[in-house]
């Protein structure tokens, strides 16, 4: 059973998700540190094209099965039209309203 979206604990993490599955970019990037980060399985990607290859240009989608860390470990189905459906974690940086970092891979 997924949890939904608007019960996710860490409102800056709610509003991610949230963008992600709305596919607003303006909205995301506006949820972002300047310099933010991410990795994908371990290995840094440059977040402007991560995300508009693997989120926004792919349907990127997230169903929340589970969270920890005070909201701000996810575990999720993530689903786009490049790589179909996955298990992936996600962890997240949060400074201030703002996503530092994310961390995402296949669980």
């Amino acid at each position: 059973m997924s949890i939904q979206v608007n019960r996710l604990s860490d409102p800056t993490v709610r509003a991610f998700v949230t963008a992600v599955n709305a596919h607003d970019k303006a909205a995301f990037e506006a949820l972002l540190t300047p310099g933010a980060t991410m990795s994908d399985d371990g290995s840094d990607r440059d977040v402007a094209d991560w995300t508009e290859r693997e989120i926004f240009s792919s349907n990127g989608h997230m169903d929340i099965e589970s969270e920890s860390d005070g909201g701000r470990g996810l575990l999720v189905t993530y689903r786009n039209d490049t790589w179909g459906e996955m298990r992936t974690r996600w962890r997240f940086t949060v400074d201030g309203d703002k996503v530092s970092r994310f961390e995402t891979g296949q669980a």
